[in-house]
């Protein structure tokens, strides 16, 4: 009717109180107007109520997902990763040293060698293009003597040979505080092939840089600043239970220089979590706590109440798929995990309603599968989203490659798999005394995704677009037309979600693929 008022969608707040839990490819946010360009949209965000990042994105703690070289990369890209517990704490500690002793954005598979050793066979060298280093006792630990190029050890007549009667000797090393542009100046400078980086305060070597490795980097995307913390290093964050004995395990890890914990529980609403916060808040004060996971109000006004800096919100595992365990689960298992997936978006906002009353920043954890997902778990009220099986079968994940059918895939697998609980992580699920284990992940592979270098940040300028199409120019922004209900939403029916299916495939989504086979 002419004159009538314009009134398309719905506000936030009346959609999500109508008793229904909706997931985010059952909303969809209605665009808004666009009066700046898509390079002009700020991602930084907050982590914790302390901790800061260039983009939105962080690793979750998954053991075929954050250790050393994934955690690299996220903080290289602006971003963070959670190394996981699923190892002896002095395993967690030393992942966590790892990735803080370097400032470069890649880490490296290095192979030692002592001068007597000798090189059998070209294998010996590993996934390393470029040497084998040698030092007094042929590990990390010890002073470098020297190296031995790939291409040296091809060209020798006697293999049995030891490597003091031919490699290169008193080979120049570089600072391993060196950032990658100073490396490349470095290189340049001495003419060098490549250089290892080694710590000045204990001569530990940390990696290797060479010339093909800085033209590589050079051409990935740029994002922006890296996650740097108040040490001058890399932020790197680790995951804790919540038994007593993860207060020897937090020891180790705040001596190694973690910069957050996460109290990594499936359901973070226990008297065991809360104890937890309260202690790492006193003995560890200056150190920022993530707890969780949440799903309801309810349990996020517990932890905030509690001290948290920060909340997970989740239920169960990273993606559905790899939630589910449709051998052995009971129906019991079999229904609350259906509930946590129908949960996702309308947890995301009830939560982060809550939690902004009281500046604690909100981590959407799982469902995410796409840029569009983390427009708009952002635009919902997270913060930041985290990413499992977004990561995985990237070169940063942990795990070698496999060849399956014809294509190149890693494992993947849910920390609440029977595989993953048999090696600790049953503890996140409280199940760890146990008699009984029930499954509640499983076990899968993910194809080859090339570097995370490459592909997170074309993702990023996706969300950049979906953001610029909502009229928001931050996520502050966004959350504010959010809450004024100048952002509007709208249920989309079964039929409205295979048709956006079938045209992703059609569109973007064909694109997307070819570029997945590039990288």
């Amino acid at each position: 009717m002419y004159g009538a008022p314009i009134d398309d969608g719905f506000p936030a707040e009346r959609l999500f109180n109508q008793g229904y839990s909706y997931t985010y490819d059952d909303v969809i946010f209605l665009p808004h107007y666009i009066d700046f360009p898509t390079d002009s949209v700020q991602l930084s965000t907050k982590l914790t109520r302390n901790l800061n990042l260039s983009i939105p994105c962080v690793a979750s703690p998954m053991d075929t997902v954050t250790e050393s070289s994934m955690a690299v990369a996220m903080a290289a890209l602006g971003g963070i990763g959670i190394v996981h517990s699923n190892n002896s704490p002095s395993d967690q500690a030393a992942i966590i040293r790892s990735a803080k002793s370097h400032r470069i954005p890649f880490v490296s598979d290095l192979i030692f060698k002592s001068p007597s050793d000798s090189i059998d066979s070209v294998g010996e060298f590993g996934s390393s293009p470029t040497c084998i280093l040698v030092t007094e006792s042929g590990t990390r630990k010890s002073k470098l003597l020297g190296a031995v190029k790939k291409s040296d050890w091809e060209a020798l007549n006697d293999k049995q040979a030891r490597v003091s009667d031919y490699m290169v000797k008193s080979t120049v090393s570089a600072p391993s505080d060196y950032d990658l542009e100073q490396v490349a100046v470095f290189l340049a400078a001495k003419n060098l092939e490549f250089v290892p980086l080694v710590n000045e305060k204990d001569g530990q070597v940390v990696d290797v840089v060479s010339a093909a490795d800085v033209d590589r980097i050079r051409g990935f995307p740029k994002l922006g600043m890296p996650s740097m913390g108040s040490d001058g290093k890399f932020m790197v964050g680790a995951a804790i239970g919540t038994r007593e004995s993860d207060k020897e395990r937090l020891e180790q890890l705040v001596k190694a220089g973690a910069n957050v914990v996460v109290l990594d529980s499936s359901q973070g609403n226990s008297s065991y979590q809360i104890d937890m916060i309260k202690y790492v808040k006193k003995t560890y004060p200056e150190l920022d706590v993530i707890g969780g996971n949440v799903v309801t109000m309810n349990q996020a006004h517990n932890l905030i109440q509690a001290g948290v800096d920060g909340l997970r919100v989740g239920t169960f595992d990273d993606e559905g798929k790899f939630c589910f365990n449709l051998w052995g689960c009971s129906i019991f298992y079999f229904l609350l995990l259906v509930f946590s997936i129908l949960l996702k978006a309308t947890a995301v906002y009830k939560v982060s309603s809550i939690a902004e009353r009281s500046g604690v920043p909100v981590i959407a954890d799982g469902g995410i599968s796409n840029s569009g997902h983390i427009v708009k778990a952002l635009v919902l009220g997270a913060s930041t989203v985290m990413m499992g099986s977004f990561l995985a079968g990237s070169n940063e994940a942990p795990g070698a490659y496999e060849y399956q059918g014809g294509h190149r895939i890693k494992k993947y697998r849910g920390m609440g798999s029977l595989e993953a609980m048999m090696k600790g992580s049953d503890a996140r699920y409280l199940g760890d005394t146990a008699k009984l284990k029930i499954a509640q992940g499983v076990v899968g592979a993910v194809a080859d995704k090339g570097s995370v270098l490459k592909f997170l940040p074309y993702n990023m300028q996706a969300v950049k677009q979906g953001f610029q199409d909502l009229g928001a120019s931050s996520l502050q922004s966004a959350h504010e037309l959010l809450r004024s209900s100048v952002l509007k939403l709208e249920v989309r029916s079964g039929a409205a979600q295979v048709e956006a299916i079938s045209n992703s495939w059609l569109g973007m989504g064909s694109f997307h693929v070819v570029m997945e086979r590039n990288w």
